[in-house]
């Protein structure tokens, strides 16, 4: 998640609520492309995306047969996600979205995939308790993708005053703290994306990829 002004006053759902309210759109609407790479050889099932924003990751996740469902602090956010997921017919269950605080929200569900895309802010909170409480919502065989921005984008300038540290794949990894008896490692790397920058010149991302099963 990219912010280029931090606001002191604002944290969590004030932040959030002011990120999504100061614009028609801030994402584009499509899956970011190590989801599609990593879930697409997956069973469709049941999936749980946390920080689900508007809703984009979420809404692929139906489209290819998952019960697909997004938690993200911003009520704005939701109402997008839901007002996108309707107008492409994809209705609960396939498609459902909460506004909630991932900090209090919890579920009795076990889901085949848990999800956290660019879970990240430019102020600190209890980012590891809930990475670790979104790998005690994954079912016995099932997947949790974490991914996250590495580095600042190739042409942003850097951001003002003192921000949490990237998260790199060890730093997932210790956080999660999973059991080696219970959990695979998929994979845990940095990756680096081609793309082309707001001017329209090439760019590159770094992304921290981190994805495990949970074994039966």
């Amino acid at each position: 998640m990219e912010h280029h002004h931090v606001t002191e006053e604002l944290r969590g759902v004030d932040f959030w609520e002011n990120h999504y309210g100061t614009s028609e759109r801030v994402w584009s609407g499509k899956v970011n492309q190590v989801i599609e790479r990593l879930v697409t050889p997956l069973t469709p099932g049941t999936s749980l995306d946390l920080g689900c924003g508007e809703g984009g990751d979420v809404m692929w996740l139906a489209s290819k047969g998952w019960q697909a469902t997004g938690v993200d602090i911003s009520p704005t956010a939701v109402q997008r996600a839901e007002t996108d997921a309707a107008a492409h017919g994809l209705v609960p269950p396939q498609a459902t979205f909460i506004a909630a605080d991932l900090s209090e929200w919890t579920s009795t569900e076990r889901y085949d995939l848990v999800t956290l895309s660019f879970f990240q802010a430019p102020f600190d909170f209890d980012r590891a308790e809930i990475l670790r409480k979104a790998s005690l919502l994954v079912a016995p065989g099932g997947h949790l993708l974490a991914l996250s921005h590495a580095a600042r984008p190739s042409w942003a300038p850097p951001l003002e005053g003192k921000v949490p540290p990237f998260p790199t794949p060890q730093t997932e990894l210790d956080a999660l703290a999973l059991d080696s008896d219970q959990w695979d490692i998929l994979q845990a790397e940095i990756i680096e994306r081609q793309i082309t920058d707001p001017n329209g010149n090439p760019a590159t991302l770094e992304d921290t990829v981190v994805f495990v099963q949970r074994r039966n």
